[in-house]
């Protein structure tokens, strides 16, 4: 929280100071005279420095470190947290921390440094800079992390005195950002608390209301309540069985989200009971789990093992639903005192940068190769990344197999793709088939829990764009992303030497005959790196082949738009790089001609396209001279109109012939007149070229139903 500067100095000695020595007692004498120092230090950067509220600015960093104390954090950790705000609000510079404290607490406090001192377009890129700084820190060291959802937390709690436009931000941005962090990490109850406080913050009257009838209700339920803790009790008692049992009351914001999301009442939300089973180990578990199915029935489909498969955040329990008295649901939650402790604290439960031999080391490094998988989204477009981010801070999983029996945890809803480039990227490049549980299946299929998942892979095969319209996680949208980027630009490069040489030969020049010299000063005028570039510039449209040409010759005095007399030939499919337009759907044979469009490279056009008249008298130094090149074995969408009598088994007839004229049928639609005299069939169909579109009319003419057939033009350019 920004500080508000003041003249007095704080008190070096403040009661909660000596509170939190106290509380250091798990440290060695040395990493307390280090914190005693680091305190000492703050406390005069801060000295002329208040918060907001009127408090000396050093009761904010003292907060935090004693929220990072209470995880037992090492002595590095503490003092970074006393000294997080120095780089940032004060004039002390990273080397004076690295001279003063060593390396370590240095770059600690650095990477929570925002990049205040940057500029940035728009707060959405700022915030985005900064959360990608913090990441890096964090991959780098998972302390990070934690101080810094400590910090959000003290200023969340005190909040008051900001303006409530900043308060609102500050507090959607922890809903979106911090709480799933802190989920992500284990962190439950700092995951609860966070909502909770930015929910009061977002919605205070709703929270008001809420918070009153939870009050109101607690006093109702509380017989019915301890009806069922006792016959759980009993249950487990009678089974032999040591456990505490205690209710679980659910928080604020996960009601209203529940009623929100659901479209429930309160009372609906509140009729659910929870408890929690603690029991001494893992065996017990399984045990109570049994005792508590013979007490009430359990819910079918509403039990989930996290003990043999944990949560990606360590998370371990069993759970299930009962049908408790009355009717009233119940949901019990069984687990291990360790289990719990790690439910709560999660990664901060086990603090091992020291020894990673202990039982702590696999959560931390499934944490670590979490932290890396987000690095890897990274990209040049800050909204990009930021929503990448986003998608990937947890939603609910499901657990699938690989065909040699690993155990993969997915985002709910992941598909087919999702799954290939969570293996590696390679797969999810090279994915051309699929099989779940021993069937061929559609790439778009959402994975399901159990699932055995099997990645067909072809060396041809390369990512399609209509992969972004399904998939899930935040890696494959960002590598699928990557791939049409580098593909189009190298797609886009070779369309541009070819256009470029065209309109050389066109001039009487071989382009090997130009000298380096002239090259070099080409791409050096037009701002280029390379000449790659400059051939990627001219394929995107963004320079004309005709300008560039001119600049290269030194030829001013011919036009710009000069007519080229030789035309390009292409294949009908060409990558990214050359489109065929949607509005006329060219087939080979047609006579075509190219429009240059800036950013999406060459579309070809039917020479009768209605959509380009107006344009290429108005804009000729954009279209040049296109032809067919022949290529086996393509086939291309086509749109055909048939007007037919409307009689019993005619579409049967006009499907028969299409399949016998060698096409196939991709979409029909139909359309009666009033009188139901006839119907106007509209399909879109495959054909190779002209010639196979006008066998396939011939074959439908014979029909005597048909009473016309016309090819479809106009539409979508």
């Amino acid at each position: 929280m920004d500080p508000a500067p003041s003249q007095q100095p704080p008190a070096t000695e403040e009661p909660a100071y000596r509170v939190f020595l106290d509380s250091l007692d798990y440290l060695s004498p040395a990493d307390i005279t280090r914190i005693k120092e680091a305190y000492a230090f703050s406390a005069h950067a801060h000295a002329n420095q208040k918060r907001m509220s009127g408090e000396p600015y050093i009761t904010h960093p003292l907060a935090v470190a004693g929220a990072v104390v209470e995880w037992r954090m090492d002595g590095e950790a503490v003092a970074a947290a006393l000294l997080h705000d120095v780089l940032e609000d004060t004039g002390t510079t990273k080397r004076e921390l690295t001279d003063r404290f060593g390396r370590e607490v240095a770059e600690l406090v650095d990477g929570l440094s925002k990049l205040d001192k940057m500029e940035f377009a728009s707060y959405q890129e700022a915030q985005a800079e900064n959360f990608r700084k913090m990441l890096m820190a964090m991959a780098r060291d998972l302390r990070v992390v934690l101080i810094k959802l400590a910090d959000r937390q003290h200023n969340l709690q005190t909040m008051a005195a900001m303006r409530p436009d900043k308060r609102r931000r500050i507090a959607v941005e922890t809903l979106d950002i911090y709480a799933p962090i802190a989920l992500r990490l284990g962190l439950n109850k700092l995951y609860r608390e966070l909502q909770d406080i930015s929910f009061r913050l977002i919605h205070p009257h709703r929270a008001e209301v809420l918070a009153k009838a939870m009050h109101a209700a607690r006093g109702n339920r509380s017989e019915l309540l301890t009806r069922i803790q006792d016959a759980i009790n009993g249950k487990l008692k009678g089974a032999g069985l040591h456990a505490d049992v205690f209710g679980r009351e659910k928080s604020l914001y996960s009601i209203y989200r529940k009623m929100r999301e659901k479209q429930l009442s309160f009372s609906q939300v509140l009729d659910i009971y929870g408890f929690r089973v603690v029991v001494d180990n893992v065996p017990t578990c399984y045990l109570a789990l049994g005792a508590l199915h013979g007490l009430y029935k359990p819910v079918p489909g509403k039990f989930k093992d996290y003990i043999a498969i944990p949560k990606a955040n360590g998370y371990q329990s069993l759970h299930t639903t009962l049908i408790g008295p009355y009717g009233t649901p119940v949901e019990v939650q069984i687990r291990t005192q360790e289990m719990h402790h790690v439910a709560q604290e999660g990664v901060a439960a086990h603090w091992l940068y020291k020894d990673t031999e202990e039982s702590g080391a696999d959560l931390q490094i499934k944490t670590h190769k979490w932290l890396q998988s987000l690095l890897e989204m990274q990209s040049n477009d800050s909204a990009e990344f930021f929503e990448n981010v986003k998608i990937d801070l947890f939603p609910d999983e499901v657990y699938v197999f690989t065909p040699k029996g690993k155990i993969m945890a997915m985002p709910r809803g992941a598909t087919i793709v999702d799954f290939a480039y969570n293996v590696h990227t390679d797969v999810g490049h090279h994915c051309s088939a699929a099989r779940i549980n021993q069937d061929l299946v559609p790439l778009r299929t959402e994975l399901r829990n159990g699932d055995m998942v099997e990645i067909i892979t072809s060396p041809q095969a390369s990512p399609n764009p209509v992969w972004l319209n399904y998939v899930k996680t935040g890696r494959a949208r960002s590598k699928i992303r990557h791939f049409l980027r580098t593909m189009q630009n190298e797609e886009s490069a070779r369309l541009g030497e070819r256009l470029l040489r065209q309109e050389l030969l066109t001039l009487g020049v071989v382009p090997i005959s130009i000298p380096t010299e002239a090259w070099d000063q080409l791409v050096k005028s037009g701002g280029q790196k390379s000449i790659e570039e400059l051939y990627t510039d001219i394929g995107l449209g963004k320079r004309l082949p005709s300008v560039v040409a001119r600049r290269l010759l030194a030829r001013e005095d011919m036009s710009a738009d000069s007519p080229s007399n030789m035309a390009l030939a292409i294949h009908g499919t060409e990558g990214m790089a050359i489109q065929l337009a949607r509005c006329c759907q060219p087939i080979p044979g047609d006579p075509i001609i190219g429009s240059i469009k800036k950013g999406s490279g060459l579309v070809i056009h039917t020479h009768d396209c209605p959509t380009i008249r107006k344009s290429r008298s108005t804009e000729p130094q954009k279209w040049i001279d296109v032809e067919w090149e022949p290529e086996e074995g393509k086939l291309f969408d086509i749109r055909i109109k048939v007007e037919v009598k409307n009689t019993r088994g005619v579409l049967a007839q006009v499907a028969s012939a299409i399949a016998e004229a060698g096409s196939n049928i991709e979409h029909v639609a139909m359309d009666s007149d009033p009188e139901r005299l006839f119907t106007l069939l509209r399909f879109t169909i495959q054909v190779a070229h002209r010639n196979h579109l006008a066998s396939v009319m011939r074959g439908l003419r014979h029909i005597p139903e048909v009473t016309r057939i016309v090819r479809e033009r106009g539409g979508e350019a």
